[in-house]
Formats: structure tokens, C-alpha cells, sequence
């Protein structure tokens, strides 16, 4: 198979083979990492309806905070824990992660009350911090840049992939009540959480932190993919020391401008993922629509299939052309639109088929935006400005929840809330076009020796 590459530029025999080799060997396992991690993540948001708050007693906005915690501990750790992988390696700090939020997701099982589920969740944050931009940057150092947004697809399939089986997959084991004496969303919590922990421990005989450490490259593979990938950091600002790195990372005018994209996108994403399934369990009282356990994991499902299908077209495109800013603009308005409408449809099938446009607007932009920051930062700088991008987003990932659900609370309903989400992924669009307008002009980091490596989204 071809490797498409910009300006219709012919690739090697070498290079194809390389980037075969790696989107066989690396991305899907890193993409399966992904999947147990959402799926983990989230697992909250089926429990939620279906036994978890009416067992604890929970009030919509206890379920928003309790869902939204987990981003503090998450953020607090977020560059420490970047930092940490830069220095001992992404095979055995991701390994890490795995085991202890493993370990963590399998306590919610035995979960009594409220102050036990937060503390839980924040506790889940403080295990999960640095997996997500770690991973982000491990697979940068494998992948060159013109080969990014195709990688990076293939791992954010993933995401929505989790809905589309995960979510089928939690209503089925909640309809096993009583299995091990446990309560059906306990049994749930349970078989999500043990597949963390033994892929964690697979990661550490799966995983190379360089091409020189695996023997499935050829010496002229190896060869190639490291001086591609010299080539491309010797353009890059960065710094092997985790203090010039941070300094690098948050003196970076372009860094805090993709940090508030993300925001947007982040609390389009988790309003959808904790709430939808409640929103799907009102179905019967808004419309007389009743749905079995199984059911209702069906229809969450639903939006993530074409989401799933729109995010891999989308992200090929973009290679194809050559990454733009519309790439990400226009999701960011189709999702900024499309969620406060969903709720005002006159069927279960109407507003699914909104919120399915809405997911499709997030997945499409999400890997596209992630090829940015690493095409102008490396080294300790990359591992730092990922992991504040990704912590500042996140903030989303706790008010989202918080607000959604205190909301719901305050009007008696989800419609106020959804308007909240899609103002937010509105200002994304209009700060990404900024963005690209201000091109390079206020960034501390900038220099000449870097300008072939900006990528279309921050030039005017």
C-alpha cells in the first residue's frame, strides 16, 4: 500500500515498509491502551443510571461532581507526569499508569456511599495523569510528521470505538445482577477494570521507547526513521532538561491558545460521554420510549458508529491536502450547533441523529488538532506543552459534568446545559481561526530555523 505523503511527493521502499511495520506493531496496541482508558474513564456514566445513583443516593449534580473530580487529581499530576515519562521512558511509565488506575477503577466495585466515589475518582485522576499526552508523545517519537495525522487517526478510533462496544458491553454485564454477589453496575466496574491491569503488565514486553530497541525493523528501517526523525526535531524548539523544557512549553503564545481549543472540544466531549446515557434512560418519560439494559447500551452506541466512520475520512483528508485550519474550524461549529438542538427533537431517533452529528464534529477534530503541538516543540518542551494542552483542556473534563449536572438540577432539564456545551465548542472554532490568522507573530518560541516545521492551522 502507498503511503500518501504532501505535494504528491513519491516515498521510498524504505519509508513504506517502516510505517506499515509501525501502524501494525505499535498503534493498535497503544490504541487498544486507549480504548480500556476511556472505557474505564467513563465506565461512571453507565453506572450512573442504571443502579450506581440510586444506590448512593446520588442528585444529578453529586453524579457531576463525582464525575468531574477526577480531572483535578488528573490535572495536578498532568505535567510531573509528562515530565516523568520524558525521563524514564514510555515503556515502563505508561506500564505504570496502567497498573494503578487498574487497580483503582477495580475499589468502585465496593464503592458505599458519596464521599467514597468521589474520593475514588479523584484518586482515579491522580493514577490516570500523564496517559493521554504520554501516549500522544510516545507515538511522535516513532512517527514523522507527514505520517502523524493517519497515525493518529488510527489511535483516536479508539475513542469512539469504546462507545460503540463499550457501551452495548457495560449494559450486558449489568444485566448480570447478582453475579459474585454483587449488584449489576458493581459486576460492571469489575470486568472493566482487570483488563487494565494486565495489559499495563503486557506493556512492559510490548513497548520500545526506540526504534533501535526492536528487532522486527531492518537496520536500514532503523536507519531511516531515526534520521527522518532527527532531521525533523533539529527544526523544533526543545530542551533535553525538564526546566528549560516547562519554560519552553509555558512561555509559548501558541501553547495557550491550542490549550483553550481543546477546552471546547474537551467539554463538548465529556458532557456527551457522563450525560447521554441519562439522557437516553429519559427517553421513556419525554417520549413513552422504554428500553432493557442491553437497549439502552445499543443506543448509546448509535452516534459513535458513523463518529467513528466520519473521524477516520475526515483525518485522511487532512493528510491528503495537507492539515488546515478548517479541518478543525468546521467540526467545531457543526458540534457547537448541533448539541443544543438535539434535545428539542420529537423522537429518540431524531435526537440521536443530532447528537450523532455532534459526535461526529468532536472525533473529526480531535486527532487533527493533536497533530499540532508536536510538529514545533520536542524533547522535555513536546512532554511538557502536551501535557499542559491536555491539562488545561481537561479543566473541561470537571466542569463539564459539574455544570451539566447543576444545571440539570437548577431548570429541570438538560436543554440549558447543552446550550453551555455548545457555546464552548463555538469559542473553540473562533479562537482555532485566531489562531491561524496571528500565525507566529506573538509566540516567544518562534524562530526562523522553525518555520518550515509550522503547520498550516498556525500560519495566517
Amino acid at each position: 500500500m502507498d503511503i500518501p505523503a504532501p505535494g504528491g511527493r513519491q516515498t521510498s521502499a524504505v519509508e513504506q515498509s517502516t510505517i506499515r511495520k509501525i501502524s501494525l506493531r505499535i498503534v493498535p496496541f497503544v490504541a487498544l491502551m486507549f480504548f480500556i482508558n476511556f472505557l474505564d474513564r467513563t465506565a461512571i456514566g453507565f453506572a450512573a443510571p442504571n443502579g450506581l445513583e440510586a444506590d448512593l443516593a446520588l442528585s444529578a449534580a453529586q453524579f457531576g461532581f463525582a464525575s468531574g473530580v477526577f480531572f483535578i487529581g488528573y490535572i495536578l499530576l498532568e505535567v510531573p507526569s509528562n515530565l516523568a515519562l520524558h525521563r524514564f521512558g514510555a515503556r515502563v511509565w505508561l506500564a505504570r499508569i496502567m497498573i494503578t488506575w487498574g487497580v483503582v477503577s477495580l475499589l468502585f466495585t465496593w464503592v458505599q456511599n458519596y464521599p467514597q466515589l468521589v474520593g475514588l475518582r479523584f484518586l482515579l485522576g491522580v493514577a490516570e495523569a500523564g496517559f493521554f499526552p504520554g501516549a500522544i508523545l510516545f507515538l511522535s517519537m516513532w512517527v514523522p510528521a507527514r505520517h502523524r495525522g493517519k497515525m493518529l487517526a488510527l489511535f483516536y478510533l479508539a475513542q469512539p470505538l469504546t462507545n460503540v462496544i463499550g457501551s452495548p458491553l457495560a449494559g450486558w454485564l449489568m444485566t448480570h445482577d447478582a453475579a459474585l454477589g454483587l449488584e449489576g453496575w458493581r459486576f460492571m466496574f469489575l470486568c472493566v477494570s482487570v483488563p487494565a491491569i494486565v495489559v499495563g503488565v503486557l506493556t512492559l514486553f510490548v513497548l520500545k521507547d526506540k526504534p533501535s530497541q526492536v528487532s522486527w525493523l531492518t537496520a536500514e528501517e532503523k536507519t531511516w526513521l531515526e534520521t527522518e526523525l532527527a532531521a525533523e526535531n533539529a527544526g523544533k524548539a526543545g530542551s533535553d532538561h525538564a526546566k528549560g523544557g516547562l519554560k519552553i512549553a509555558f512561555g509559548s503564545g501558541r501553547v495557550w491558545m491550542l490549550a483553550f481549543v481543546y477546552f471546547g472540544f474537551i467539554y463538548g466531549l465529556y458532557a456527551l460521554s457522563f450525560f447521554l446515557p441519562t439522557i437516553i434512560d429519559g427517553f421513556q418519560e419525554q417520549f413513552g420510549t422504554t428500553f432493557d439494559l442491553f437497549e439502552k447500551g445499543l443506543v448509546t452506541a448509535i452516534p459513535y458508529v458513523p463518529a467513528a466512520i466520519v473521524l477516520w475520512f475526515w483525518s485522511r483528508d487532512a493528510s491528503r491536502r495537507g492539515l488546515r485550519t478548517w479541518h478543525i474550524v468546521i467540526p467545531a461549529v457543526a458540534g457547537g450547533v448541533s448539541i443544543p438542538v438535539a434535545l428539542f427533537m420529537g423522537s429518540p431517533a431524531a435526537t440521536i441523529a443530532v447528537v450523532a452529528v455532534t459526535a461526529c464534529a468532536i472525533f473529526a477534530a480531535l486527532p487533527n488538532f493533536w497533530t499540532v503541538p508536536t510538529r514545533f516543540l520536542t524533547g522535555a518542551a513536546a512532554a511538557a506543552g502536551v501535557a499542559l494542552i491536555n491539562t488545561l483542556g481537561n479543566l473541561a473534563g470537571f466542569a463539564a459534568p459539574y455544570v451539566t449536572g447543576a444545571v440539570s438540577d437548577w431548570t429541570g432539564g438538560y436543554q440549558a446545559p447543552m446550550f453551555i456545551v455548545g457555546f464552548f465548542m463555538l469559542l473553540s472554532a473562533v479562537l482555532m481561526a485566531v489562531l491561524a490568522r496571528r500565525g507566529r507573530a506573538d509566540d516567544p518560541t518562534a524562530g526562523p530555523a522553525q518555520e518550515e516545521h509550522v503547520p498550516a492551522e498556525v500560519r495566517a
